[in-house]
């Protein structure tokens, strides 16, 4: 049975009578949104086709949090319009739309960029937006519930987390915040409530001091641990899923949960946390804000949508897997096609057909066109679509535009992209540097194709046993099996960087056979000396790999931040003496695999026990360069889950835009272990 009808059949059990059921998901605009985000979406999405599956009324809601506050400006915002900081503190809703599009706010762009990628997918979704829904007054009486219940509130939000309660933090907590009438941000502070708990009279950091009325006034917004439970009550949701941080042990859905019971007497939905989704082939951390993201449009561009899909359905919430960019993507694409005919033919079993349930688009009829022969013939006939389709013909396969168009524009724009290296492009002179390297029988093996290619008149077999048999030509037919295939090996190998300056390429005889010969036979033919041309090509192409070698290893920082005013909030000696600073060396480095930013880092602190941090560094650091150096950890900071590693600390670094993260090293000589006092 499929993950998806696990949890449908729990939420049945659970409310067996009720007429509909509801899946929520939601996302704050804070700017593009990545493929994290859909795993929200995709696994509501799933478990309500396995309730409609089961004969159940289902929807999936989907709820536009555009009435939270702007934090920062996303650096790609921020790169077209440098005047976006003084929202900070709006909601996404009352922030200007910085592009030249037709929508009027900055959650409208967002929301509508979303929103015509997910089309493409035949998701349909009951959009929620929650801007709307505060403004118009619906949720005015929960609002005023939790203001008479701001007691309770903080004790169980209080109950969930390890600092201690402070002297009178109790009865100056509130569980709203109120939008200043004046600058529109929420950098208020209420201070008094009416009896009634119906006006309060509040200060805001822009000077303004006003009466707030929640009977009337509803520019104000719950924080998030109330707002969520408030929702889950106000729609009736039976199930939401969420990142694995959401699921943590006193993490945001612990407490909502709590909250829900005691505070609005609703029953919580399940809940199914869910692992974070990796990238391989590119980098970047993917969040909304800052800009470095990975968007459900932006796959598109090389994932077929059903594809997605399928990744999303055959991994469990709590498995990660990654999004390639490497070549990783061409198994993906086989792994697919495999299953998918399986369907077709009807040779799947019934786990795979529980998989692909979830991934149909519609009617959508897919062709499976190897995406892996796309790719290798594709950049070989630079992707003309007559001569790819005459060379399909030529090999057996005879494929029509038809059938591959859609997926050879997703090859095309992977090689391109993602790929480059893989673009298979034949040299515009010969390769001397290469030619130079071959011995005697290595060149005769060059001649003898070179003279075969040009007499031509040869079919798509007769090439690929010409190319088994000129090395038997040369070193004899007597020699064993296993010195034959390295010496074929080496011959290919050898035409292959003669021609496309790689080692390896689409398969030999294909790539000879697919493309004109008067294209490629004269890059065989060493019969004349060097040409004028050919010399210079050679000493450019020296000059450009020494510049990138000498630029390779070279940052590139933008503009320094803006002074941050000192806190204002004085601590005392006692205070610091509480920290515990030591320098630790790194005595091992490693990648994780689920993270585009972190790094797992083995210290050595002194003890007899090997100490674990995980620390974003990996943007500015290898591995190689950081074993041995000498860092300041914070050592008795709170363990931290961090990408599936437990934290034990903190390294301390300075973050500047001029700089990047730079970490504190310290010199050689001061031993690990060390307390900085």
């Amino acid at each position: 049975m499929h993950w998806s009808e696990m949890i449908a059949d729990k939420i049945i059990r659970r409310n067996p009578d009720k007429e509909e059921y509801v899946c929520a998901a939601g996302i704050s605009p804070s700017g593009s949104i990545h493929i994290g985000n859909f795993r929200d979406i995709a696994t509501s999405y799933f478990v309500v086709r396995a309730l409609i599956k089961k004969g159940k009324k289902a929807k999936l809601l989907f709820s536009w949090d555009e009435f939270d506050r702007m934090r920062k400006v996303p650096v790609n915002v921020a790169a077209i319009d440098n005047d976006m900081e003084k929202y900070i503190g709006c909601p996404y809703v009352d922030v200007r739309n910085p592009f030249d599009t037709e929508e009027k706010t900055y959650a409208e762009y967002f929301e509508h960029e979303f929103e015509r990628s997910i089309v493409k997918f035949g998701i349909d979704m009951d959009y929620r937006h929650q801007a709307e829904m505060y403004r118009s007054g619906k949720y005015t009486e929960h609002i005023l519930h939790s203001l008479k219940k701001r007691g309770e509130i903080f004790d169980i939000l209080a109950s969930h987390r390890t600092q201690p309660v402070q002297e009178g933090e109790r009865e100056n907590y509130y569980p709203v915040s109120i939008y200043c009438a004046e600058c529109g941000k929420d950098t208020t502070k209420i201070v008094s409530l009416s009896d009634d708990c119906t006006t309060a009279e509040y200060t805001c950091e822009c000077g303004h001091k006003g009466t707030f009325d929640f009977t009337k006034d509803f520019n104000c917004k719950l924080a998030w641990k109330i707002d969520w439970p408030m929702r889950w009550m106000y729609e009736g949701v039976d199930f939401e899923p969420g990142g694995k941080d959401h699921a943590s042990p006193h993490g945001s859905y612990d407490t909502s949960k709590d909250i829900a019971k005691k505070i609005f007497g609703y029953e919580p939905p399940l809940f199914q946390g869910y692992e974070f989704i990796g990238i391989k082939g590119t980098t970047g951390k993917m969040s909304g804000s800052s800009g470095l993201n990975l968007t459900p449009e932006t796959l598109l561009k090389i994932y077929e949508p059903e594809v997605i899909l399928w990744l999303y359905s055959k991994t469990e919430p709590l498995k990660a897997f990654d999004f390639c960019f490497d070549d990783g993507i061409l198994r993906q694409y086989f792994e697919f096609d495999k299953m998918y005919n399986a369907i077709k033919d009807g040779t799947a079993n019934e786990a795979q057909k529980d998989i692909m349930y979830n991934t149909t688009v519609g009617d959508r009829v897919l062709n499976t066109v190897p995406m892996s022969l796309l790719v290798q013939l594709g950049s070989v006939v630079d992707f003309n679509i007559p001569m790819l389709e005459t060379v399909f013909e030529k090999i057996g396969t005879p494929y029509k535009q038809s059938e591959f168009n859609e997926r050879l524009g997703r090859a095309k724009y992977w090689l391109e992209n993602c790929a480059p290296d893989q673009v298979n492009r034949l040299r515009t002179g010969r390769n001397w540097e290469v030619y130079n390297t071959l011995n005697d029988d290595e060149k005769k093996e060059v001649e003898i194709l070179f003279n075969f290619i040009k007499e031509g008149g040869y079919n798509l077999d007769e090439l690929n046993k010409k190319l088994y048999a000129i090395p038997k030509e040369i070193f004899g037919e007597d020699m064993d099996e296993k010195a034959l295939k390295g010496i074929q090996g080496t011959f290919f190998k050898n035409i292959y960087k003669l021609l496309i300056d790689k080692e390896k390429g689409p398969r030999l005889y294909l790539f000879l056979y697919a493309i004109d010969p008067q294209k490629y036979v004269g890059l065989l033919d060493f019969s004349y000396e060097k040409t004028a041309e050919e010399a210079k090509a050679e000493e450019d192409a020296k000059a450009a790999a020494a510049a990138v070698v000498e630029n390779e290893d070279k940052h590139v920082y933008g503009e320094p931040d803006a002074f941050v005013p000192f806190k204002e909030e004085l601590v005392s000696i006692d205070y610091f003496e509480k920290l515990d600073l030591r320098v630790c060396e790194i005595v091992k480095a490693q990648e994780i695999r689920k993270s585009h930013s972190c790094l797992k880092l083995t210290l050595n602190d002194g003890s007899d026990k090997p100490r674990v941090i995980v620390s974003s560094i990996k943007s500015e650091y290898t591995c190689e360069q950081l074993v041995g150096k000498k860092i300041i950890v914070i050592a008795n900071l709170e363990p931290a889950r961090l990408t599936g590693v437990e934290s034990q600390g903190m390294l301390l670094a300075a973050t500047n835009g001029a700089c990047g993260c730079q970490v504190v090293f310290l010199p050689d000589c001061v031993p690990a272990g060390t307390q900085i006092k």
